[in-house]
């Protein structure tokens, strides 16, 4: 399958800033393109990339004053499927700050009584989450956990995340999120995901079911939305005035709910 994606986001830099980005293709790819341009006020600057976890690529712009630009555009062809260490899994087991699974845990005991093996619980909660759920753009804050997030029963796909990923958990399947570009996603925007460790290899899970997951590009891999945003400030002052992003496929496939699917 051959993927276009890119991505643009443009910033207000009212105080000199240090930016961490999070938007380009995890090395699990080969591009067969790929650029990556920041500016400011039309001048191009320098940018640093870092190697974060599970091939995860961050970029690093020390931005002075002015109307900033961030732009990415990358051709891909097939990656290779994330593996997965003892200590890895022993690390999507743990709660984190967007995933509370110590507190989910009695919920997710009580849900899903009776469901023996992996599979038929990765099925069971990923379709008690969307049923759950209301997807509600703006309804959750930046702060929300799962707990919230299950409390309040709307969304967007990092809170549908981020309750798969604490009930997993809770469950005794590691689990994690992953930021994605999600060909066939309707409005177009970054989407986040989460993965669980499932018969010898991490698959996928979107209980929003916006996209299908076969055709999805792994952008960062984490514990939860603190480890995969797309814009870190670091320091100094950056307002966010618009995100662009795109995603195409050749192949748009049909997804069945029922299969285990691995991305790249």
């Amino acid at each position: 399958m051959k993927r276009d994606v890119s991505s643009r986001i443009a910033l207000n830099i009212t105080e000199p800033a240090e930016l961490v980005f999070a938007i380009a293709a995890s090395r699990h790819y080969s591009p067969a393109s790929e650029r990556i341009s920041a500016t400011v006020d039309g001048r191009s600057l320098e940018i640093e990339e870092l190697l974060d976890a599970h091939g995860t690529r961050l970029h690093r712009v020390l931005a002075p004053v002015g109307a900033f630009a961030m732009e990415y555009a990358a051709a891909l062809d097939e990656g290779d499927p994330a593996g997965g260490g003892d200590v890895e899994r022993l690390v999507y087991l743990r709660q984190s700050r967007y995933a509370e699974s110590d507190a989910m845990a009695p919920t997710a005991a009580a849900e899903f009584a009776g469901i023996e093996g992996a599979t038929q619980l990765l099925a069971a909660v990923s379709s008690w989450v969307g049923t759950r759920l209301a997807y509600v753009p703006g309804s959750s804050l930046p702060t929300d956990g799962a707990t919230r997030t299950l409390l309040a029963r709307q969304g967007v796909c990092r809170d549908y995340a981020h309750l798969c990923i604490a009930l997993l958990r809770g469950l005794g399947i590691p689990a994690r999120m992953v930021a994605v570009y999600a060909p066939g996603l309707h409005p177009m925007d970054f989407h986040a995901v989460a993965e669980a460790w499932i018969d010898d290899a991490w698959r996928a899970v979107d209980a929003t079911t916006l996209a299908p997951r076969s055709s999805l590009v792994r952008i960062a891999t984490g514990r939860d939305a603190a480890d995969t945003a797309f814009l870190t400030v670091v320091s100094g002052r950056a307002d966010l005035v618009d995100v662009t992003v795109g995603a195409t496929a050749d192949v748009l496939p049909d997804d069945d709910l029922d299969r285990l699917v691995s991305i790249a």
